[in-house]
């Protein structure tokens, strides 16, 4: 069975339902943020509630720091790597799609930031949307996405398991650390479905085809067969 035939892409209208919501979420989260609304005020107190119960700060720390460059972005370049390796360097364009949606993300970060300047737990501005919570789950979903037709079913659902779970804690040890609030980093996880899903759209998008079709040999004609001779002459 090829890589092609095993690739585990999520239907195209799933897709786009996944694309539409996380889009319509991330804008009701920045609507909040610059509003201030009621979201905005509910989501200052579970900051609060969520902090009064961290772990140890240890761990919360760790698991923050799997946003960091230095963490994420490895992870994603050796998964370039190997997906160029495995495809003898035909693979670039899936490549290039996930790389495109790390630069995106990187300008919408930054852009929204700039323009809510939301005040951090700890103070600052700039907090929202979080950007290690962003660079995480694009990272790591991206990577797996670049090599998921090479892996078995069950090894792809326990892959997929540990990238919701590695960027689950990494947003809670933000939160847990009062490096954002929880509304940064929900925001955060919605854009990055949103490009994940474009990026896979994309990749899955080749260029087009020409046709080359080679024209038909005319097939020579039939052999006539000879006139029956007339016995009775």
């Amino acid at each position: 069975m090829t890589a092609a035939t095993r690739s585990p892409s999520a239907h195209p209208v799933l897709r786009s339902i996944a694309c539409l919501l996380c889009g319509a979420l991330f804008a009701l989260c920045t609507w909040q943020v610059l509003a201030r609304g009621q979201l905005f005020r509910w989501d200052e107190e579970l900051s609060d509630g969520m902090r009064a119960a961290a772990p140890p700060r240890a761990a919360a720390e760790l698991l923050s720091d799997i946003g960091n460059m230095t963490v994420a972005l490895p992870v994603l370049a050796a998964a370039m790597v190997l997906a160029l390796w495995l495809t003898r360097g035909r693979g670039w364009r899936p490549v290039l799609c996930y790389a495109s949606a790390m630069v995106v993300m990187a300008l919408i970060v930054a852009g929204v930031k700039s323009w809510t300047d939301r005040t951090g737990p700890m103070g600052g501005g700039g907090f929202y949307p979080s950007g290690h919570a962003a660079t995480t789950t694009v990272a790591l979903g991206g990577a797996l996405l670049l090599v998921a037709a090479w892996l078995s079913r069950a090894l792809l659902v326990v892959a997929w398991a540990g990238v919701v779970v590695l960027s689950l804690g990494n947003g809670l040890g933000l939160v847990w650390r009062g490096y954002h609030w929880p509304l940064d980093v929900a925001a955060s996880w919605c854009l990055s479905v949103l490009l994940l899903c474009s990026a896979a759209a994309l990749a899955r998008r080749g260029p087009p085809r020409t046709s080359r079709r080679t024209p038909r040999r005319a097939s020579p004609p039939a052999a006539s067969s000879p006139p029956p001779s007339d016995s009775s002459a």
